[in-house]
């Protein structure tokens, strides 16, 4: 009993350093920008030893990437990706995939703003970003196979031209142009990119009478 109860006391250990960790190269990045801040600086923050953060994390990357998780709602992301999958028309799917984009970069825009503005030129921070883009775009051809397998939608022109359609007008930069820049409300963006994505997307896809 009292080896299962150490077993269980480091786990939440091991949870609460993570989470230190994290908030303080948050708060770091937020301030000195991506190039400005070290493995040894976020450690003496989070008054954890340098080992403990290469351990968790393996590099500035690393930490980098999961902080960028972490200030995204990916339990709620994940719901939306689960109804895009399940969805019987294209217009629903587009409709799933608007919301998904609006909730995912309105809830990361304070900090990416914050780190954009401190670290604009920085390698590291394209890279990180190419590395999630790699990762939207996967995970939308995934989505976008599922519904042409389950014969809700049947490919009629061309599957590639869709993807790239639905991955560059739901990327990040579309939402800092309209909503950032030119002051776009949230639901009016969701609208937009709905709409666009449907009369775009409708002549490459047709709709299953199924």
């Amino acid at each position: 009993m009292k080896r299962t109860y150490n077993i269980k006391n480091r786990k939440i250990q091991a949870k609460q350093t993570k989470e230190r960790i994290l908030n303080s190269a948050k708060r770091l990045f937020e301030i000195h920008g991506l190039d400005g801040v070290t493995i040894e600086s976020i450690a003496n923050d989070a008054e954890v030893s340098v080992p403990s953060v290469y351990s968790l994390f393996k590099s500035k990357i690393g930490i980098l990437s999961a902080v960028i998780d972490m200030v995204i709602d990916k339990e709620q992301f994940e719901i939306l990706a689960q109804k895009a999958s399940r969805a019987k028309t294209l217009r629903s799917y587009v409709k799933i995939s608007a919301q998904m984009a609006s909730q995912m970069y309105n809830t990361e825009k304070t900090f990416m703003n914050a780190l954009r503005g401190a670290s604009s030129l920085s390698p590291e921070l394209k890279k990180i970003e190419k590395v999630h883009e790699e990762r939207r775009y996967q995970r939308q051809e995934e989505s976008l196979k599922i519904i042409a397998n389950q014969n809700k939608f049947k490919e009629i022109i061309n599957f590639n031209k869709a993807r790239d359609i639905l991955w560059a007008f739901t990327g990040r930069d579309m939402f800092r142009l309209l909503v950032i820049e030119r002051g776009w409300e949230l639901l009016e963006y969701e609208k937009w990119l709905a709409e666009s994505l449907y009369q775009l997307l409708k002549n490459d896809f047709v709709i299953s009478i199924k």
